[in-house]
C-alpha cells in the first residue's frame, strides 16, 4: 500500500469520539423511550409489547440511532466525504502537529461496517417489537466507539485483522491496526 493511501491515526479516533457521544445519547433516549415499554402476556404465553410501530419509529432513541446508522453507511460507502473525517481534515488536523503515525484505512472502514451491522440489527429488532433491542444495540456500539476514542482500541479493526489472518478478507496485502 502506498504511503498516500494511509491515514492519520487520529482521524478515526476523532470520529469515534463524536460517534461515542451520539451513541451515549441514543442509549439514554432509548432507555427512556418506548424500547423498554412494559409488556403484557398474550393467551399463548408470549410477551407482547403494547407499542405501535409508528410509536417505535418516532421514538427519539430510534431516530438518533437511525441517523448514526446512516452515518455508518456514509463512512463505509465514501470515507473521504464522511462528515467526521471532513471535519477532522479541515478543522482539527490543521491545528495539530503533523501526524507521526499512519494506518491502513481498511480496518477502520471495516469497523464502520461493524458499527452499521450492530445498529441496523438493533433498529430492525426494535421495529419488530423486540423489547430492549434498541438500547442494547446502542450500548454495544457505544462501548466499541468509546474504547476506540479513549484508548485507541478499535474492536472492529481487531476483528478485521483476525478475519484477514484466517484468509477471509483483505487479500491485497496485509493491514495493521
Amino acid at each position: 500500500m502506498s504511503e498516500n493511501a494511509r491515514i492519520d491515526v487520529r482521524g478515526p479516533r476523532f470520529a469515534a469520539s463524536i460517534t461515542a457521544v451520539l451513541l451515549l445519547i441514543a442509549t439514554v433516549l432509548s432507555l427512556i423511550g418506548v424500547a423498554t415499554a412494559h409488556e403484557t402476556s398474550s393467551p399463548n404465553g408470549w410477551l407482547l409489547p403494547q407499542v405501535s410501530v409508528v410509536a417505535r419509529i418516532v421514538d427519539p432513541g430510534f431516530l438518533l440511532l437511525l441517523v448514526i446508522a446512516l452515518l455508518f453507511v456514509w463512512g463505509v460507502a465514501s470515507p473521504r466525504t464522511a462528515p467526521w473525517g471532513v471535519l477532522f481534515r479541515r478543522v482539527v488536523r490543521p491545528r495539530l502537529s503533523p501526524p507521526t503515525e499512519f494506518e491502513d484505512p481498511r480496518p477502520p472502514r471495516f469497523a464502520q461496517g461493524v458499527g452499521l451491522f450492530v445498529t441496523a440489527v438493533g433498529l430492525v429488532l426494535h421495529l419488530a417489537g423486540v423489547p430492549w433491542a434498541l438500547p442494547i444495540a446502542a450500548a454495544m456500539a457505544f462501548v466499541a466507539a468509546f474504547l476506540n476514542a479513549a484508548f485507541g482500541l478499535c474492536l472492529g479493526c481487531q476483528l478485521y485483522l483476525v478475519l484477514q489472518r484466517v484468509g477471509l478478507i483483505g487479500h491485497r496485502g496485509t493491514a495493521s491496526a
